[in-house]
């Protein structure tokens, strides 16, 4: 899957998801006596404070949970979204800037392990579609996949986006340091070595090289029942 070209130039634009839509990545792990509910969505930071009520209420209601749960999940939206808040008026380094995507994540029974690069400045690019074409390549047909992968890269973006702040800021400050903070803050978002940037021909796309399809080929596996029980078990053991 190929995205267009970037059109930005090297210069700081006002903190947003680098993306078409500005969504915020918003992960739920809440327990209250015994019952726990956990949950990974996005939300868009223009939609008034009072659908956050809402939501937590029908939520609650859907699920039957207890009513505490009600007013836990009102709170950790809000303080999510509140710190997504607090970037936003701030510049936000950008330039040319492909940054590596890693994803290592289950769904019901299906484990999905791969990783790509991505184009942190194309501000027109589509998590969700980039995750339909990939279930669909992969033959994945179960439909909470897509949603699942879509997240785990808003959520690296958002954390580069971050990164990028923290750039601006740095560079603001010394700019002739600004090329370091550039290469320290990609790299660390991208929980890899920023090398690996070497191994694609073509900035703007996803689609790996031929020659380094055995090495970063997707990797999919359906469990048994068997074994999506014992990894659920360790999972829950270790607390992962």
């Amino acid at each position: 899957m190929k995205f267009p070209p970037s059109t930005s130039s090297k210069s700081a634009v006002k903190f947003r998801m680098p993306t078409a839509e500005n969504l915020v990545p918003i992960r739920l792990d809440i327990e209250i006596d015994g019952h726990r509910f956990k949950d990974a969505f996005t939300w868009n930071p223009s939609d008034p404070d009072s659908e956050v009520v809402v939501f937590a209420k029908r939520t609650a209601k859907d699920l039957k949970l207890p009513p505490a749960f009600v007013m836990q999940i009102a709170q950790s939206i809000q303080n999510q979204l509140a710190e997504f808040r607090s970037y936003e008026g701030q510049d936000m380094l950008t330039g040319d800037k492909i940054v590596p995507i890693k994803l290592d994540l289950r769904v019901n029974h299906t484990l999905i392990k791969d990783q790509f690069l991505w184009d942190l400045n194309n501000f027109d690019s589509d998590p969700e579609e980039f995750a339909r074409s990939f279930c669909k390549d992969a033959g994945i047909e179960d439909p909470e996949v897509g949603p699942a992968v879509a997240f785990a890269i808003r959520e690296q973006l958002y954390e580069m986006a971050i990164q990028n702040v923290a750039t601006a800021r740095e560079s603001r400050m010394n700019k002739k340091g600004r090329r370091g903070a550039e290469h320290v803050a990609a790299s660390k978002a991208g929980g890899m070595p920023f090398d690996l940037i070497k191994l694609f021909s073509n900035k703007y796309s996803v689609v790996r090289k031929r020659k380094e399809w055995e090495v970063y080929e997707p990797i999919v596996d359906l469990l048994s029942n068997e074994e999506l029980d014992a990894l659920e078990a360790k999972e829950e053991k270790y607390g992962r």
